[in-house]
Order: structure tokens, then C-alpha cells, then sequence
């Protein structure tokens, strides 16, 4: 079993970099090359303007290399709830938004011809409890009502006949949700950004970033520095390097990852007819989905921890169990990879968006970052450009999570609370 990225162990590596030391003045300097920073590099430079983006580690290596591969409509959020809070033409909004994202995505691997398999089967959201069921046929009524009319509710008896699995209750079809090889299309959206002139330098950790004269910046990496007018924050709440301002209002929950050896089509055949993506409707559930290559990718929250080569490992024994569960069939299958990664959550589950210092960010897409990084790159470019109206996070307070200056300690606490939440609801 490989401690690895499946996504990132089946991609041919990125050989487009820049070599030498980092130097030179540009219009726009982007810190972060995952799916947000590469797609707003692209746009810039569609635009004219000159780009250097600098990534501590591998391109996509992180997050943007690290998640499931689903691309989703639909917010992190009941609609129902959050429209009752915020008001419904404000939760309409954000809800758009979530469909213009697998919108973006599916035009940039149309446009920029990324091979790798994109495709639009939908994402079922299954209820784990007959009450779930119940919640999930309220939600799907004011959805259908108010904001996305391809939602489709699904019956015990019609999850059965494409969910191999006893354990469901009925489902949520979001029908224009999708699924990809993210390490595919993030490799396709690197080799874009370098046809279209931006510079990429990768083991480039940025250690500082101070304003200069004529509202520029110095951007010092382990590479180098640069000198750039505008500067766009695309880190996620990376550990290190000067972000403590965002570190303070991001919590970043380790998300875990198993991928078993590949299986016959016929049995898959019984257990995902639709080969859809789908999610359990429990508070710390699982997602699933069948790979290109006949793999089943079976993840979750299975531990309320950090993800490091020992933690991924027993969660990946945890998730193994938790699918043996669900597919009895595949209690005997081999895992071939486990992995982990960190989802950066917001407290209210919403991304922001904006500027801090000058400086732009778009940050914290709390589980739905495949869609929503890409599309917020493309936005960015936007803002960055002078259309600061596209941004739809804009108007967002961002107070800091109360006694959190960093590392998460309060994890096990809010993994027991919604353990407890899932055995009474």
C-alpha cells in the first residue's frame, strides 16, 4: 500500500518550471500553485499581464492533488438553513456560484483540451437514516423551487437499483455535479499557464512579502525575490511562511483517502451502476467514486486529526472498515493507496474572498475546493483586472476562530461532538 496521492502517482510530472534563481519584475505575483493559482495565472496572462507564481512544493501537491476528484454544485451548506440566516437572495447567490464553478471547470478542460476524464454524471447524496431520507425530500422541494431545478430525488427502492449496498435510505441527485483525475487536470492547467507566458517556479517557499515604493511588492522566496504590482494569495492555511493573518480564521481538518487494487467491471457493474460520485449524508460520512481505471476511492473524515504517513495510515484502516461496511463484496479487496490531506474550513463554511493589505485572496472552500478554487481563480483574475463586482464573497465579515492561533487543538472536541450528533439524529 502506497502513502501516497493516487491522483498524483498516475500523472506524469510537471517539467515546465522555471530553472535558476527567481528574479524580475511582473504585474501580478501569485503565492500557491494549486487549482486557485494556476487558474487565475492562466486568465491573467490570457489578459497581457506578465505572472510569476510561486509554489513551495510540487504544483498541485497539496490540496488541489490531495481530494477525491468530485466537482459539485451545490454548497457545503443545507440551502434551506442558509437562506433562513442569511436570506434567500443572498443564498441564491452563493448557491449560483457553486454551479458556475463545475460551469468554469468543464470549460477550461474544453478549452485548454485537458485530458482527463471529465465527466458529468452527477453526485448522490445518500441518506445513511430513514430520517435523513426525510430532511433530504424538504431540501430537495425548496432546491427545486428556489434555485436549481436539475435536482432529483431519488427512493430507497431507486438507490437500490444503482447502489449496491443495503445501507441507504433514498438520495439527492445533484444531476450537474462531475468528476475528474484532478492530477490530470492540474497538470493541464500548469502546462496552460506556461503556454500562456506565466512563470512557474516550484520549491519556492515564500518566506516574506513586504510593500515597496509605488504600492509594489517584494516578493522573497527560497528561490529568489521578485517584484511585483499585485500580489495574489492562493495558500490555503499553509503552516508556514507569513499568513498568520489567515491561519487565524482557517481551520484546517485532516480529510483521509483509500484506493483499492483495480476491480473487475462486472462487480463494479453491481455496485455503481451510474459511476456517479457520491456522499453519505452523516455528519463524519464517507464519499466515493470509481476511478478511470476501475479502482473504488473510498474516503472521509475517519479521524478527527492532522494528516502525517502514521495518521493516514490508521485512518486508512478505519476506511477500510467503513467500506467493507458499505460493500461487503469488497471486504477482501487490496488497498493500493491511503493517503491524507487538509481541508481548509471557514467557520460559517463559506470561501472568502477579497483583499487584506492590498494584497488579494481566495481562500477556504471548506470540502469543495475541486470546483470552487478553480472557478476563484478565474474570479480573481477578474478583481485583480478592476471588476471587483464578480466577487461574489466580497461583503464577508472574517473575525479569527476564538483561541485558535494556528494548530487546530480543539479537533478531537468537535469530532466527538459530531460522532455524538450522528448516533441521536
Amino acid at each position: 500500500m502506497k502513502l501516497e496521492s493516487y491522483w498524483l502517482d498516475t500523472v506524469s510530472a510537471f517539467t515546465k518550471g522555471e530553472q535558476g534563481r527567481a528574479s524580475g519584475q511582473y504585474d501580478v505575483a501569485i503565492v500557491g500553485g494549486g487549482f486557485t493559482g494556476l487558474s487565475a495565472a492562466i486568465e491573467l496572462s490570457k489578459q497581457g499581464l506578465s505572472v510569476v507564481l510561486l509554489e513551495a512544493g510540487r504544483v498541485i501537491s497539496e490540496a488541489s492533488g490531495r481530494n477525491g476528484g468530485q466537482c459539485n454544485a451545490g454548497l457545503a451548506h443545507d440551502y434551506g438553513s442558509l437562506a433562513q440566516r442569511i436570506g434567500a437572495k443572498k443564498a441564491g447567490a452563493f448557491y449560483h456560484s457553486y454551479m458556475a464553478a463545475v460551469d468554469t471547470v468543464a470549460e477550461m478542460v474544453e478549452e485548454e483540451e485537458i485530458d482527463c476524464d471529465f465527466t458529468r454524471h452527477g453526485r448522490l447524496k445518500l441518506a445513511a437514516k430513514p430520517a435523513h431520507y426525510d430532511k433530504l425530500a424538504r431540501a430537495h422541494e425548496r432546491l427545486v423551487s428556489e434555485v436549481d431545478p436539475n435536482v432529483v430525488l431519488l427512493s430507497e427502492g431507486q438507490v437500490r437499483d444503482e447502489v449496491g449496498s443495503e445501507r441507504f435510505y433514498g438520495g439527492l441527485l445533484q444531476t450537474t455535479s462531475a468528476q475528474m483525475h484532478i492530477g490530470k487536470f492540474g497538470l493541464g492547467l500548469a502546462d496552460a499557464a506556461v503556454k500562456y507566458g506565466a512563470k512557474l517556479y516550484e520549491s519556492a517557499a515564500v518566506t516574506g512579502i513586504a510593500p515597496i515604493f509605488a504600492d509594489r511588492y517584494q516578493v522573497t522566496s527560497s528561490r529568489g525575490t521578485v517584484i511585483a504590482d499585485k500580489v495574489l494569495l492562493a495558500t490555503g492555511s499553509s503552516a508556514k511562511g507569513p499568513f498568520s493573518y489567515f491561519r487565524r480564521r482557517l481551520v484546517s481538518v485532516g480529510s483521509f483517502i483509500i484506493v483499492t487494487e483495480p476491480l473487475a467491471p462486472e462487480l463494479l457493474a453491481r455496485l455503481l451502476v451510474k459511476r456517479r460520485g457520491y456522499v453519505t449524508s452523516k455528519n463524519i460520512g464517507n464519499y466515493f467514486r470509481v476511478t478511470p481505471d476501475n479502482r473504488l476511492l473510498f474516503g472521509g473524515r475517519a479521524r478527527f486529526a492532522m494528516s502525517n504517513p502514521r495518521s493516514d495510515e490508521k485512518s486508512g484502516h478505519i476506511l477500510q472498515a467503513s467500506m467493507a461496511q458499505v460493500f461487503p463484496a469488497l471486504s477482501k479487496v487490496r488497498i493500493d493507496y491511503c493517503w491524507g490531506g487538509l481541508v481548509d474550513m471557514t467557520a460559517d463554511r463559506l470561501p472568502r474572498a477579497g483583499q487584506y493589505k492590498g494584497m488579494y485572496y481566495s481562500l477556504g472552500y471548506s470540502g469543495h475546493g475541486v470546483q470552487m478554487s478553480t472557478h476563484m481563480g478565474q474570479v480573481m483574475a477578474q478583481v485583480i483586472m478592476g471588476n471587483e463586482t464578480v466577487n461574489p464573497w466580497r461583503d464577508l465579515d472574517w473575525a479569527p476562530v476564538p483561541g485558535h492561533f494556528g494548530k487546530p487543538w480543539f479537533l478531537p472536541f468537535v469530532g466527538a461532538y459530531y460522532r455524538f450528533q450522528d448516533l441521536i439524529h
